[in-house]
């Protein structure tokens, strides 16, 4: 009766020592956001692929809306995105929260609130900037429209308040 539970912890072992090693999650950067009270301006640092997580399919080490960027309604917002995923292209748009979320590229909540090459996505290395209000409260994504990456987990939140006074970026629980 003992040899099929040595076998058993055995292949346990076995198959503890292929699996891949997790990913430790990933610590909010708080340089990554800059803030200028006097122009009402919030500079967010957009980095895809960060890190390995989830086959580097995230924003700033961060997926499936796990990292809030919160802003005050009516502030003005300065993506910098850069793409530092060694493998894949990536883009980034701020789209509504709606369901099903869209598979690749949407109209964006906001005039001017995405990156060039939204489809074809950015090299690695490559950066980009974009500027809009966030003239409308609510709960939208940050989304990579590349086709079935923001499907995969590669989103965001941000959160457009009419009540904070000054833009923060968290990690979210729910």
């Amino acid at each position: 009766m003992r040899k099929p539970l040595v076998s058993f912890v055995s292949g346990l072992v076995l198959l503890a020592t292929r699996l891949p090693a997790q990913t430790p999650p990933a610590q909010v950067d708080a340089s990554q956001l800059s803030v200028d009270t006097a122009s009402k301006t919030a500079t967010f640092q957009l980095v895809a692929g960060q890190t390995k997580l989830n086959s580097g399919l995230n924003f700033n080490g961060f997926n499936d809306g796990k990292l809030t960027l919160t802003v005050p309604q009516n502030w003005n917002v300065v993506i910098q995105f850069t793409n530092k995923d060694p493998n894949l292209p990536h883009s980034a748009e701020i789209v509504d929260t709606t369901k099903p979320m869209p598979a690749g590229p949407a109209d964006p909540t906001f005039a001017g609130a995405m990156t060039t090459k939204l489809a074809n996505g950015l090299a690695s290395g490559e950066a980009d900037t974009f500027r809009f209000v966030a003239n409308k409260p609510g709960s939208f994504l940050i989304f990579c429209a590349v086709p079935g990456h923001g499907l995969a987990g590669m989103w965001i939140r941000l959160k457009v308040s009419p009540t904070d006074k000054r833009p923060t970026l968290v990690t979210t629980t729910s």
